[in-house]
């Protein structure tokens, strides 16, 4: 993380110089990072906060990924923005920059167009940390939105909105795929916290630009 942050200050450094010779307008600097400002599910690391705050445009957390292929134990919500069990989650990460000094103008959460699934181990036992066997549909796991949409609809699969956790997940037989389908309520959050915006990983993964027009439409009657 010390050389992160050496590598933020030369980078600026850089950037300033390239405005003077060129007389052009600056160039952007981000970095996509961590959905919380430290590490603390592996070997414990903060980022540079300070240095972020004086020398990046904006960064992107990656508010999502925090449940999948990894633990086939039991199903989870990857991208969920509450979760009572844990910090693991976007309402604790978001904070977490704030209160490390990166000013919330300069944070663009991240939400993802893609969902993780898993092979329920009991059909009717299929809520949020149900047993499961392992991954269920999608590569290794993990769907597309607009994947999610036609199983949907091709499997008459459950859809169940989940409001503690504000996240989305389907089920059909033993099939559970947990996703993202709770836009408007994630932009509504990042509008409150005063962020400078949200990103979508990826664009090209919704569905007839479904989520993406949703997440817009919401964001500017917040205005």
């Amino acid at each position: 993380m010390s050389n992160l942050e050496a590598f933020f200050k030369e980078w600026r450094e850089a950037v300033e110089s390239e405005d003077s010779a060129s007389s052009k307008p600056p160039l952007l600097l981000s970095a996509a990072v961590y959905f919380a400002s430290s590490f603390f599910l592996d070997l414990p690391r903060t980022y540079p906060t300070d240095a972020i705050a004086r020398c990046l445009d904006f960064v992107n957390p990656m508010c999502f990924d925090y449940h999948g292929s990894w633990d086939t134990s039991v199903t989870g919500e990857h991208a969920l923005l509450y979760d009572k069990t844990s910090n693991i989650s976007t309402s604790y990460g978001i904070p977490s920059w704030i209160e490390a000094g990166v000013p919330p103008k300069k944070l663009v959460m991240g939400i993802p167009f893609y969902g993780k699934s898993w092979e329920l181990k009991h059909p009717k036992n299929h809520g949020i940390g149900a047993p499961a066997n392992g991954v269920g549909p999608g590569n290794n796991g993990i769907m597309l939105y607009s994947d999610i949409v036609k199983y949907n609809d091709e499997h008459y699969a459950h859809v169940v909105y989940d409001g503690d956790t504000v996240s989305e997940y389907s089920y059909s037989g033993t099939d559970w795929i947990g996703y993202d389908g709770t836009v408007e309520k994630k932009v509504e959050y990042a509008k409150t916290q005063n962020l400078g915006g949200y990103f979508f990983w990826a664009l090209g993964y919704d569905m007839n630009w479904t989520l993406s027009g949703i997440a817009s439409n919401t964001w500017e009657r917040m205005h």
